[in-house]
């Protein structure tokens, strides 16, 4: 994509309403636009990095054995008040009449739904099990939305719901979805460690929530030091068999949020030197929940004995949109952002110093056209623009490779790559430069694939 032909709104200045790090990037770099309190419009540059985001995290659920479907947004309020939630779940909830004055609601989270399409079609418990989920977007009516997209009203989820015959299948499904969600956060670049959580209105007493340590985290949380280093499962696991080994040994060292801390078994069960007391950034968060919604709204399916028995369930979200400022905070420098390869909006940015000058148009002309060849996600600075102003972009968007070409640099045949993480700069032979980014990006590809 050539910059001239983009639209990359980025700002100079940090918008005075911003007050966290990766709200005011955000702003700055031209991935989202306030449109009302808690409601953005996500811009070219941000809705790449989204659309990266969401299809690792699809990924890993159908890996995990899950199937997509899409429910809408609008929902009838008949349906929740089958569930019992319709009155207790709060203001959060938007409420709305259509104009033959039925009561809806714009959906912040789907159990009823999805529960009211299974009764529908599954009779027997041959069809079992069974993990339907989507990607969608959701309100819910925050009192006081802040953080840009980490705390918004109108969000992106994903979230998936599991039904099966039992308790101990219904578990078993939760594990599949717990080992998915460290496979999912790796990939993107970020240790999220599971932590003993609330299950709020969603219901039930099994949940974690999944964080990502960060100083503007709004959760606070106490853990053991070595999850941060814990090896995460590769992709040759087989989702369809028992992972209980693996999340026996997750949750076997102490990790809680402050709504669940035992104060009394954390300073017992971690060593005083292995203690973190700090603040995370929740990004998802899976529940167990047996019967809550299926024996009220009467999902039932016929059992080998031939007897009805209500399904148990569970449901997983993800927090899609508030993923990439969790990506943000994890992942930034005085400069701007530094996205992993893979979600970054683009993974090279090719930068013509002198563009208008016929051998540097040239050369930056022939080596975009093999950044292309050679299947690199390339963005290409061809602005009429001092050099200054071209870097100073590169580094507030974060692309993690930058291949530098200049006259300078070309009367001696010479290109620069420049490291956006560590800030390293190579100089090599300009008809090496595309070979060396693939040499770099591919292997990050293989490792969070």
């Amino acid at each position: 994509m050539r910059l001239t032909r983009y639209f990359l709104p980025v700002l100079k200045e940090t918008p005075k309403e911003a007050e966290i790090i990766s709200h005011q990037l955000m702003l700055r770099a031209g991935l989202i636009k306030q449109q009302a309190a808690g409601s953005y419009s996500w811009l070219p540059l941000g809705y790449r990095v989204l659309m990266k985001v969401q299809r690792i995290v699809e990924e890993e659920q159908n890996r995990a054995g899950a199937i997509e479907l899409l429910m809408p947004t609008l929902q009838s309020a008949d349906l929740w008040r089958e569930s019992g939630r319709y009155d207790a779940y709060g203001k959060e909830m938007l409420r709305i009449k259509d104009r033959h004055e039925r009561e809806m609601l714009y959906g912040p989270t789907n159990e009823e739904m999805i529960t009211d399409i299974f009764r529908s079609y599954v009779r027997s418990y041959k069809d079992l099990p069974l993990n339907l989920y989507h990607v969608q977007w959701k309100f819910r009516d925050e009192v006081r939305p802040r953080f840009g997209a980490m705390r918004s009203r109108e969000f992106l989820m994903k979230d998936a719901y599991s039904f099966d015959l039992d308790k101990a299948r219904a578990v078993a499904a939760y594990h599949r979805m717990f080992v998915a969600y460290l496979r999912t956060y790796w990939r993107m670049g970020l240790t999220a460690i599971p932590m003993r959580a609330e299950t709020g209105p969603i219901g039930g007493d099994l949940s974690h929530e999944f964080i990502v340590l960060a100083d503007t985290g709004e959760s606070g949380v106490f853990c053991h030091a070595d999850l941060l280093s814990k090896p995460i499962p590769g992709a040759d696991t087989d989702f369809r068999g028992d992972l209980s080994a693996i999340v026996s040994d997750w949750t076997s060292l102490y990790a809680a949020t402050e709504d669940m801390i035992d104060m009394a078994e954390y300073e017992a069960s971690v060593p005083e030197d292995k203690r973190i007391s700090a603040r995370g950034i929740e990004v998802g968060q899976t529940f167990y929940f047996g019967t809550k919604y299926t024996a009220p709204m009467k999902a039932t399916v016929t059992g080998a004995d031939g007897q009805e028995v209500a399904v148990h369930m569970g449901s997983y979200g993800v927090g899609v949109t508030r993923v990439v400022p969790a990506i943000i905070e994890a992942g930034h420098d005085e400069n701007g952002i530094i996205w992993p390869v893979s979600v970054a909006p683009f993974e090279a940015v090719l930068i013509n110093l002198k563009a208008g000058d016929t051998e540097s148009d040239a050369a930056c002309d022939k080596l975009y056209a093999e950044l292309n060849t050679a299947g690199i996600d390339a963005l290409y600075d061809d602005r009429d623009l001092g050099a200054g102003g071209k870097f100073a972009t590169a580094d507030l968007i974060g692309i993690p490779y930058q291949l530098i070409v200049g006259p300078r640099g070309l009367k001696e045949g010479q290109a620069e790559i420049k490291h956006r993480k560590t800030g390293e700069r190579e100089t090599l032979p300009i008809g090496g430069a595309v070979g060396r980014l693939k040499s770099l990006i591919e292997p990050q590809r293989r490792d969070q694939a």
